[in-house]
């Protein structure tokens, strides 16, 4: 947990950046910074990059040379984003592909807060093997557990992608007490897939994290990349649908992007909000704490 800062305004704004990416990081950090630039000027406080921005999603296929593509933090992208969170006094959470050690590499959120210090970074906890997603060949599961973040302008947490499906990662998130969840996110269709089941695999994404929101009190924020990547031109790729969503605590969108353009959502976050929506529906004083033993098997058959 980062150090303590000053208290909070009952108020802020955050801000989802949704881009394409290439395949030159540098190209990448640039765009990156740019769009951080703008959001600034919208009036974002803490803005979220979407999952693994320095690079197109190398998790299509398996291939050795990608590791090739991780830094270590503190490293080259967290260098660049704290020179310009200084300048702009504005907290920035950037996914990365990290370099821990020799042979051991995490999918991490660094949260770089607006004096350019890093407060510190959250590691993927829920690594995903699945057609065209193959992490677990990359990643080594998170063992930091799941974190929250003191900021100049509210207490914030982050998971990563694969996170979002789980409701116990989003529960001992909100237990923390942070404002809102920030889900930065590599998400698409199978082209193949896209006719019969795009449409519903899409609602199910929104629907779930809405329902986090809902569930905890909390608002969640998830910022997605858009565009077709092809790991190679005889593969068909991810079409990945953008989409990037914020939705308050009792689950309504406040602000949506659409599936295939570059685009920058302001959301504000309202602690008052989040007290009057418990106030009403008290979940988290309901809780049967004393009946969940069994929540930490595999399951109960």
């Amino acid at each position: 947990m980062g150090k303590i800062k000053s208290a909070a305004t009952t108020k802020f704004k955050i801000g989802l950046i949704q881009i394409s990416l290439s395949n030159n990081p540098n190209d990448n950090l640039e765009k990156a910074i740019t769009w951080i630039e703008r959001a600034v000027k919208k009036g974002a406080n803490v803005i979220c990059l979407p999952e693994l921005f320095r690079s197109q999603y190398f998790c299509q296929k398996e291939d050795i040379d990608n590791y090739n593509l991780a830094e270590t933090i503190p490293g080259p992208s967290t260098e660049a984003i704290s020179k310009i969170c200084k300048k702009l006094g504005v907290v920035v959470i950037a996914s990365l592909f990290e370099k821990r050690a020799a042979g051991i590499y995490h999918n991490t959120a660094a949260i770089i807060n607006e004096e350019g210090k890093l407060e510190g970074i959250y590691r993927k906890m829920h690594i995903p093997d699945d057609p065209s997603y193959y992490e677990k060949f990359y990643f080594t599961p998170g063992d930091l557990g799941y974190k929250s973040f003191n900021t100049k302008f509210g207490k914030i947490s982050t998971l990563i992608c694969w996170d979002q499906w789980y409701p116990e990662a989003a529960r001992l998130t909100a237990m923390q007490d942070p404002a809102v969840i920030f889900y930065p996110t590599a998400i698409g269709w199978h082209p193949h897939e896209k006719t019969d089941h795009g449409n519903a695999q899409l609602e199910a994404w929104h629907t779930v994290q809405r329902g986090h929101a809902i569930a905890n009190g909390v608002y969640v924020a998830s910022v997605n990349r858009i565009g077709l990547e092809k790991p190679d031109k005889n593969s068909a790729g991810i079409d990945f649908w953008g989409s990037s969503f914020v939705t308050d605590p009792q689950g309504v969108v406040i602000a949506q992007a659409s599936s295939n353009k570059e685009e920058i959502l302001i959301a504000e976050i309202d602690l008052d909000r989040i007290e009057y929506i418990r106030r009403n529906w008290p979940f988290l004083r309901d809780r049967r704490i004393d009946s969940y033993d069994g929540i930490t098997n595999r399951f109960l058959m």
